[in-house]
């Protein structure tokens, strides 16, 4: 009887080797039970990153660990905002949480770690952009810089008008310029973007062609 739990251990160590983080539902669908899964948390031969999910204590860290552990949470979600911008290089700033946005019937999670601010997208603009890239052998959804960067002009636009503060504008306008400089966005795809979220005219359009201008 002493073996079962044995070999549902080494079952879950080669689990998480292949697979990098582990929910315990997914140990559950394994045949591996929650009473493994907690003696080995309490042994530490496995970590629990949040709740109900694990890696091995030696795994790799990625730079961009923190993104793959919100994919593995909230598995309807899609990297936005600044966690987008940084990911793609595209500012020196460093997120205090992860952005994540979500549909807007989504389920919105509560999770104490790691801190991930969560913002609901309308229908029209959520299932744009995504591009999936492997981080810690977890795909994790992520807008393109292109549709980020709209993202960013279409926040900011809603707090200059409710809060009168013009400093959202003016951080896109920056990423802007900078994906066009580093060639990560191209001002047809940012138009693209922009004339389906209805901003392309009045905020996007006359800051990109005053780049342009400048270039």
């Amino acid at each position: 009887m002493r073996k079962q739990p044995q070999r549902q251990r080494d079952r879950a160590i080669s689990l998480l080797q292949k697979r990098g983080m582990m929910r315990l539902s997914e140990f559950l669908q394994e045949g591996i039970t929650a009473a493994t899964i907690s003696r080995m948390e309490q042994k530490g031969t496995l970590n629990q990153l949040s709740r109900g999910l694990y890696q091995l204590p030696d795994a790799l860290l990625d730079s961009n660990h923190s993104l793959a552990v919100a994919a593995k949470l909230i598995r309807n979600g899609v990297i936005c905002y600044e966690s987008a911008l940084a990911f793609h290089e595209l500012t020196d700033r460093i997120p205090p949480y992860v952005w994540m946005a979500i549909g807007p019937r989504d389920w919105r999670p509560k999770i104490a770690r790691p801190r991930i601010q969560i913002t609901r997208f309308g229908p029209k603009e959520f299932d744009k952009g995504i591009k999936h890239y492997t981080i810690e052998g977890i795909s994790v959804p992520i807008y393109t810089p292109a549709k980020t960067i709209v993202d960013l002009f279409k926040s900011g636009q809603r707090q200059k008008a409710f809060y009168n503060v013009p400093t959202g504008l003016a951080h896109a306008t920056q990423a802007m310029k900078d994906a066009i400089r580093l060639r990560k966005a191209t001002p047809s795809e940012i138009a693209k973007y922009a004339a389906e979220a209805g901003i392309w005219d009045k905020i996007v359009q006359p800051r990109l062609e005053t780049l342009t201008l400048n270039a």
